[in-house]
């Protein structure tokens, strides 16, 4: 099978190639090094804006897969070619990693070596994730089963499942199910098979499911 048959590259010049894996990187360190910000900041219900973020638990929220994996897919998804994916979505991770992790060390004392090792686990993998996203948004059954896939793992990341229950974690994370389910949408017939497979799926894993 040709892969073109499933999805075509996107022609850009080659400014334009750079210009998006560089703003890849920049949006990476700078959501590493305002994630890491919210984890060290003392929050004072007398300022306006922090009782926001603590009314939001964004130090939680970002501290989670859900942001991370919806700025990778849309990232992945709107390249112009799976090649472009895998670096844009490798660049967006390795800054954001590498942003957090020095931030650690140099502004908040402490070295979280064993918890970035998970996170540089996730960079090293994203290119190969990011190139099936990419295919995702593409035709015929193969980018049904990427959407299903997909789905299922934002259904896991966003919802708390249970027997035969689904229960909403916050606002936050309805917004980024919503954008996931924008992301790769082509029709309301796949919506309805990826989202319905989706949630097939996510509650035959969540009893093994790590990222809880």
């Amino acid at each position: 099978m040709n892969l073109n048959d499933i999805r075509s590259p996107v022609q850009k010049g080659e400014k334009a190639k750079i210009l998006f894996a560089a703003c890849s990187l920049i949006a990476g360190i700078l959501l590493g090094i305002f994630s890491k910000w919210l984890d060290n900041i003392a929050l004072d219900n007398s300022i306006w804006w922090h009782r926001i973020i603590e009314r939001l638990d964004l130090g939680n929220f970002f501290s989670e897969m859900a942001v991370w994996l919806l700025i990778a897919l849309a990232i992945a998804v709107f390249s112009s070619s799976a090649l472009m994916a895998a670096l844009n979505v490798f660049a967006f991770f390795t800054g954001m990693c590498a942003a957090y992790h020095l931030y650690s060390i140099l502004f908040a004392g402490f070295n979280p070596l064993s918890y970035m090792v998970i996170w540089y686990a996730i960079a090293l993998v994203s290119p190969v994730l990011a190139a099936l996203c990419w295919y995702a948004k593409g035709k015929g059954i193969i980018p049904i089963l990427l959407d299903t896939g997909i789905m299922t793992v934002f259904v896991l990341s966003c919802l708390s499942l249970g027997f035969l229950y689904v229960d909403l974690r916050g606002i936050l994370y309805l917004l980024v199910f919503i954008g996931a389910a924008a992301i790769i949408y082509r029709n309301p017939k796949q919506t309805a098979i990826s989202l319905s497979a989706g949630f097939l799926m996510a509650f035959l894993l969540n009893p093994i499911w790590p990222f809880k």
